[in-house]
């Protein structure tokens, strides 16, 4: 009977959401008044552990990325710039928005290691899916260019990783947070293996992606007070025939939050159940094509309580 079981349980455990992180994570900090602060995981982690999610989650630990895994996506003198920059007390600002701390490097460093062992995981089949908690966040880094608060493009560097150590040919990024991902889109523009599906609100900041897609890159911008219906109508008629049409043996996710309703960081209307739909939705694509391989990545997503609320949501479709 013992022998029954155990291929059972060992089954059911590698088909868990795995829940990756790091302590360094919460030490990047941009200053007292940043929205992008270190809050942010722990309002995610409070509805979690609320909602007795957390023990069913495998946690893990995030590794540090590799040089040789940045360099998929940026320049070697940028990821040196960045180095060279990291002050040993204080700020320094990289722009306007987007700040080191002697802690942000390797907290960077951490994001970006998140998103490959996502990939690892899913691929070895020792998660079903995974949800990073992670910042800095990413979707606004380019090639050679830090800003909107990004470093190092997270979910670039695990697409990238992807392609390159699982010799996948198709991966798919579907990006909702409520800003466009310019960085993805800079870094994957001439990549046809790589697919981005990005809703937006436009015009708004970053102010480009409008009119800048082409085949692989389906981008959907939505104007100020956009409902959530609205938003399902437009996954539905855009982003859907396109993953159908190219069939992606794996899905990321930028999973930004800041379309809430509540987040006055800018004027779309989403709410909880919106963003539970959209990830059933992906899922049910990955369960099609992909095997179920998932990897969701946090973005944007700045009123605390809306935030924790939301990812909830998110991880419930998940899970």
């Amino acid at each position: 009977m013992l022998a029954m079981i155990a291929p059972y349980r060992r089954h059911t455990m590698t088909m868990q959401t795995a829940y990756i992180t790091h302590p360094l994570c919460l030490k990047h900090d941009m200053g007292a008044y940043h929205p992008e602060s270190p809050a942010r995981i722990h309002a995610i982690e409070d509805q979690l552990i609320a909602a007795g999610l957390m023990d069913y989650l495998q946690r893990h630990d995030a590794p540090e990325a590799t040089r040789e895994q940045l360099l998929r996506v940026h320049d070697a003198g940028y990821i040196d710039s960045i180095e060279a920059s990291v002050p040993q007390r204080g700020i320094v600002q990289l722009d306007g928005d987007t700040a080191l701390n002697p802690f942000s490097y390797r907290a960077a460093l951490h994001a970006a290691g998140a998103v490959v062992l996502g990939v690892d995981m899913v691929m070895a089949g020792k998660a079903g899916n995974v949800f990073c908690n992670i910042r800095p966040p990413g979707h606004h880094a380019e090639h050679a260019r830090a800003m909107g608060f990004c470093i190092f493009n997270n979910v670039a560097v695990g697409a990238a990783h992807a392609l390159a150590q699982h010799g996948l040919r198709r991966v798919a990024i579907a990006d909702f947070d409520v800003h466009h991902g310019n960085g993805t889109e800079n870094i994957f523009h001439d990549e046809p293996r790589v697919m981005l599906c990005s809703t937006f609100q436009h015009p708004f900041y970053p102010y480009c992606g409008a009119d800048s897609g082409n085949d692989h890159i389906i981008n959907v911008p939505l104007a100020a007070g956009t409902s959530g219906e609205e938003f399902r109508v437009a996954v539905t008629q855009h982003w859907l025939p396109a993953l159908e049409r190219f069939q992606p043996e794996l899905l990321l996710i930028s999973a930004g939050f800041d379309a809430h309703r509540d987040d006055d960081m800018a004027m779309l209307r989403l709410t909880e159940p919106d963003y539970a739909w959209v990830t059933e939705t992906l899922k049910r694509i990955a369960e099609k094509y992909a095997h179920g391989r998932i990897v969701s990545v946090l973005e944007g997503g700045y009123e605390l309580h809306a935030l924790g609320r939301s990812a909830l949501a998110h991880l419930k479709a998940l899970m």
